[in-house]
C-alpha cells in the first residue's frame, strides 16, 4: 500500500476522479470566456457597443457617412440619446436616404451631434436637468413626468448602457436640432417686424444671419411702440443709420448664451463694447430694465431672448452733450420758424433716449421730472421751452461733472 501523502508515480485515475477533472476543466474553461467576454464587453467603446446592439444600424452608417466614428470612438466622455432603427424608420419617407448624400454631410452632422452631450451623464443626473447643452451648441429640453423622460420631445426607453468612453441612452424619436437663422426664426414669430426692419436698415440682418454664433436680447414690436413718438421713424432715417446700429449692437452678445448662464454671470459685453446688466427680481428677470418675457428660442446659429423693451446704450458724458447739443442745433431752427410742436417733440425724443440710456439716478430722476412737467404742457411752445430749458440744466450739469 502506497504511504499517505505519497505522490502517485503514474497518471491513471479512477473513473471518478476523472469525471470530477473533466469538469473542473469545463468550469476553468467557460470561467475564462464569460471574463473574456465581460472584459471585451467592457472595453467597447460607444460606437462598437451601438453596432454590437443590432438595433442602430441606421446610427451607424449616419456616423460613417459624416466622419463621427472616429470622434465617438475617442477618449471622450460622451453621452449619445441614441435612436433606434425604429425611430429613423418613423422619420418622413426618404429622409434619411437624402441626409445620407453626400452633399447632406453637413446638414446630417449637425443632427447627430445634437444627440451627443460632452461628459459622463448618467440617468440620475438626468432627470434633474432642464435641459443639457449638445456637441451642436444647441440646446436640448429634457422634461421628467414620473418614470418618462423626454428629451426635445423623444422618450428615454433604455438608460445607462456603459462603454469604456461614455454612456448610451436610447430614445424612440430622433430630435432635430434648429435649422433655422436668428432673422428667419424671428420672422416666423411674427413678433419681431420692427427689429427686423431695423436690423435691415441698419445694415445687420445680413450679420445675424451668418454662422455667429449669437445671442439676441429681441424687443418685440410692443417694446417698440413703447418708445417716445417719432423715434423708430427718426432711427430709420439713412442719417442716423449709425445711432441704430449701435443700439442694435447693443443687444446682441457674441456666442451662445443661454439664460442660466446669463443669470449666473450677471452682465454680458455686448457687440457694441458696452456691458448690459442681468439681475433676478421679484417680478422676474431683466435685461437692465427691461423684463425676459421669454427665453432659450434656439436658432441654427444661435438663441434669441425675448424682451419687452428697447435697451438703449449708455453714453458717455461727452456723447450725452453732444447729443443734446445736435438737438438743440436742429430744434432751434425749427422753433424760430414757428414749428414749435416738432421742436417739442424733438427735444421730448432726445431726452427719451438719453434717459433710457443713462445709469446715474440722479440725472435720470432729473430727465423724468422734465418729461412729466413737459407733458402737461398743452400749449406747444410752453412745451418747447420746458423741455429747453431742462437740456440747457442736464448739460450744464454733465459740463460741470465731466
Amino acid at each position: 500500500m502506497q504511504p499517505v501523502g505519497t505522490p502517485r508515480l503514474n497518471n491513471s485515475l479512477n473513473p471518478f476522479e476523472d469525471l470530477l477533472m473533466k469538469t473542473f476543466v469545463k468550469y476553468c474553461l467557460s470561467l475564462a470566456v464569460a471574463t473574456t467576454m465581460a472584459t471585451n464587453a467592457l472595453a467597447a467603446d460607444i460606437v462598437d457597443t451601438a453596432v454590437q446592439a443590432g438595433k442602430f444600424k441606421t446610427l451607424a452608417a449616419a456616423l460613417e457617412a459624416t466622419d463621427l466614428v472616429k470622434v465617438l470612438k475617442g477618449k471622450g466622455p460622451f453621452t449619445v440619446f441614441a435612436p433606434t432603427d425604429d425611430a429613423f424608420a418613423a422619420l418622413p419617407d426618404g429622409t434619411v436616404e437624402t441626409l445620407l448624400k453626400p452633399e447632406n454631410k453637413a446638414k446630417l452632422a449637425g443632427i447627430l451631434t445634437y444627440h451627443v452631450v460632452a461628459g459622463r451623464v448618467p440617468a440620475d443626473q438626468v432627470v434633474n436637468l432642464k435641459g443639457a447643452t449638445t456637441v451642436n451648441g444647441q440646446r436640448v429640453d429634457i422634461k421628467v413626468d414620473g418614470s418618462t423622460v423626454m428629451v426635445d420631445g423623444a422618450k428615454v426607453v433604455a438608460t445607462d448602457i456603459e462603454t469604456d468612453n461614455g454612456i448610451i441612452h436610447v430614445i424612440d424619436s430622433v430630435i432635430l436640432p434648429a435649422d433655422k437663422t436668428i432673422p428667419q426664426t424671428a420672422s416666423d414669430a411674427g413678433s419681431f417686424t420692427t427689429l427686423l426692419a431695423a436690423a435691415k436698415a441698419a445694415g445687420l440682418a445680413e450679420t445675424l444671419g451668418t454662422d455667429g454664433p449669437f445671442t439676441v436680447f429681441a424687443p418685440t414690436d410692443e417694446a417698440f411702440g413703447k418708445l417716445p413718438a417719432g423715434t423708430i421713424e427718426s432711427l430709420l432715417k439713412p442719417e442716423n443709420k449709425q445711432q441704430l446700429a449701435d443700439i442694435l449692437k447693443y443687444h446682441v452678445v457674441s456666442g451662445r448664451v443661454y439664460s442660466d448662464d446669463a443669470v449666473s454671470a450677471k452682465s454680458a459685453k455686448t457687440l457694441l463694447g458696452s456691458s448690459i446688466r442681468v439681475n433676478v427680481r421679484d417680478t422676474g428677470a431683466f435685461i437692465n430694465d427691461a423684463k425676459l418675457v421669454k427665453t432659450d428660442l434656439d436658432a441654427s446659429n444661435g438663441v434669441i431672448h425675448v424682451i419687452d423693451s428697447v435697451l438703449m446704450p449708455p453714453p458717455k458724458k461727452a456723447d450725452a452733450r453732444k447729443v443734446l447739443n445736435d438737438a438743440i442745433a436742429h430744434g432751434a431752427p425749427l422753433f424760430n420758424a414757428g414749428h414749435h410742436a416738432a421742436c417739442a417733440d424733438l427735444y421730448e425724443q432726445t431726452i427719451a433716449q438719453l434717459m433710457a440710456s443713462t445709469s446715474e439716478p440722479g440725472m435720470k430722476h432729473q430727465m423724468e421730472t422734465v418729461l412729466t412737467s413737459a407733458r402737461h404742457q398743452h400749449c406747444p411752445t410752453e412745451r418747447a421751452w420746458t423741455l429747453r430749458r431742462g437740456m440747457d440744466r442736464m448739460y450744464a450739469q454733465m459740463t460741470s461733472s465731466y
